[in-house]
């Protein structure tokens, strides 16, 4: 075999067409696992820029205007914004203790205030979680593919040797094809699992970079309520500016929803 056709005998389309049927199925395992892990790396990667963008647009407003009624206008924008959510379900708590007037003694303040940070706290963790998704992929794909790469070399190595005893034929045009698409195997494992960890690791260190951005803007959400609260200002948006809806017209308005699935309604993002 001249070294021309040793080469066509070694590009990767007929190493995978000559491995047998155990190493065909490692090698498209491997390369799924690759488009997972890239359809994962694509998403974060574009998603996380854009909430620490929004997340900076969000803080820059709370400290230079210090007005819940114009970032409440600002995240009207970005309704799946996870910070929006946690706005969201702070205001529907704020609102649903002083439409039930609980707000006027010192015990019916702090308790409003211990509700607020249990709710912020509730969903955050919610968004976090909901953040998390595809990286436990990111972290099964650069863990497994190695391995799974490597037990695909040895098969074809195994076979490789039983093809040389079978031949009785050590040369090298007879050995390089078994040996070659063996280790494409685990070259393909290398080229899945080494982007997937390298990812992941990004990831989970902006995922955290967000998680504290995130307790930050709660933070300063929860301060310029508890300023509200003492003021005894009700209006946390543009719509109740607007309203003739005020802290005395509050206290007399009822509702007879539970205040456990008012809760539950903000928590889950409900309308």
């Amino acid at each position: 075999m001249n070294p021309a056709n040793v080469a066509a005998h070694l590009s990767p389309l007929q190493l995978f067409a000559q491995a047998d049927l155990i190493v065909k199925s490692i090698m498209v395992l491997l390369a799924l696992a690759s488009v997972a892990s890239w359809g994962v790396i694509v998403d974060k990667l574009f998603r996380f820029r854009a909430l620490q963008r929004r997340a900076a647009r969000w803080l820059a407003l709370l400290q230079t205007q210090r007005s819940l009624a114009q970032l409440a206008s600002a995240l009207g924008e970005f309704a799946d914004d996870p910070f929006a959510r946690v706005y969201r379900a702070v205001v529907g708590e704020w609102r649903e203790t002083w439409r039930q007037g609980l707000q006027h003694s010192e015990s019916g303040r702090e308790s409003l205030k211990e509700r607020v940070a249990r709710v912020a706290l509730i969903t955050r963790g919610v968004e976090i979680e909901q953040l998390q998704r595809g990286l436990p992929v990111l972290a099964t794909v650069g863990s497994v593919a190695p391995f799974v790469g490597l037990f695909g070399t040895v098969w074809g190595i195994i076979n490789a040797f039983q093809g040389i005893a079978a031949s009785n034929n050590t040369s090298l045009a007879v050995v390089a094809p078994g040996i070659a698409e063996a280790l494409f195997a685990t070259a393909l494992g290398l080229v899945a699992a080494i982007p997937a960890v390298v990812a992941y690791n990004r990831a989970s260190g902006d995922l955290n970079a967000y998680a504290n951005r995130l307790d930050t803007l709660t933070g300063l959400v929860e301060v310029q309520l508890s300023r509200q609260l003492e003021a005894g200002d009700f209006v946390v948006d543009a719509e109740h500016a607007s309203s003739d809806h005020t802290p005395e017209h509050a206290v007399h308005e009822k509702h007879t929803r539970p205040e456990l699935h008012a809760a539950v309604r903000t928590v889950t993002g409900g309308a």
